[in-house]
């Protein structure tokens, strides 16, 4: 055979059967080489795809926001008897917004000087007023006050007596009572860091918190609140009603498992090392355990 065998897409038996074996092997090398060439432009264009949960391994919270490739389709369609209704209030639809705050801390009342028309300064008493409630951030929602405590000597006895600490603080802490309570629930139910905080009180406040006052600030409110949690783990099982679940949780390295005890009203958490019934016993005790089996 004068002419080399040319690659193509499908080659006929007869044709095959006629070739020498080193024809056979360089049309064999030859769609490798094309085999491989195509896997590599393969992968570029999955590099240049954007992968999901449903084109890869990836989870589904990996999944970015993305416009719809479809074409926007016009609301009233020849199939439908009415046009769909339009997102947000519906006509007749009663607003609950707009009704205020409930308190008003400072009022800021703006009196005109003269008349935007004429330009007359004779003008009457006020006949009306336009309201607006607007909630507004301080320039420093954060304010530091010094509290002093007078000292003085009983003239009758000679004892030494001091006024009475203001409501709210605690001496000896550097943190109001409300503010602590805010930072526990920034970090706690917020899920906000420690150095996040820290941010927080020198953007709001101007001040500077250590992250051990910050923590010590945590223990004491986790201990303040201890009674009150415990007094709830007995309430629970008294309930009709209780959804538990588990979830793995990882603790410096370490599978652990966090157990949740909801009801209506109220949401529980339980820390443990594992999954077992015996967590169950342990967070709403064996008679309520008996009483699932039944």
């Amino acid at each position: 055979m004068s002419e080399k065998p040319e690659l193509s897409a499908a080659l006929k038996l007869e044709i095959v059967d006629q070739l020498s074996r080193e024809e056979l092997v360089k049309i064999v090398l030859t769609q490798q080489k094309l085999i491989e060439k195509l896997q590599q432009e393969l992968e570029k264009l999955k590099e240049r795809q954007p992968s999901n949960s449903k084109t890869s391994s990836k989870p589904p919270s990996s999944d970015l926001i993305q416009k719809s490739e479809l074409a926007k389709v016009d609301n009233l369609k020849e199939s439908d008897p009415e046009p769909k209704r339009k997102p947000g209030g519906q006509p007749g639809h009663i607003g609950k917004t707009r009704k205020g705050f409930g308190r008003v801390d400072r009022y800021q009342i703006s009196t005109p000087d003269s008349c935007e028309h004429c330009g007359s300064r004779e003008l009457s008493e006020a006949i009306g007023y336009s309201k607006q409630q607007v909630a507004c951030l301080a320039a420093l929602p954060i304010e530091v006050v010094e509290y002093q405590r007078v000292k003085c000597q009983c003239l009758e006895c000679g004892a030494m007596v001091m006024g009475s600490p203001a409501s709210g603080i605690v001496p000896g802490q550097d943190l109001s009572i409300d503010l602590q309570a805010l930072l526990v629930w920034l970090g706690n139910y917020g899920h906000i860091s420690y150095e996040k905080q820290q941010e927080f009180l020198r953007e709001l406040g101007g001040i500077e918190i250590g992250i051990g006052t910050l923590q010590a600030t945590n223990a004491r409110v986790a201990d303040a609140v201890k009674s009150a949690v415990e007094a709830l783990w007995k309430w629970a099982p008294l309930q009709a009603n209780v959804h538990v679940d588990e979830t793995p949780w990882c603790v410096k390295g370490v599978k652990e498992w966090l157990w949740t005890a909801t009801g209506q009203d109220f949401c529980l958490f339980h820390a443990a090392d594992t999954r077992s019934r015996a967590e169950l016993e342990t967070m709403l005790g064996q008679e309520f355990a008996l009483s699932v089996e039944l």
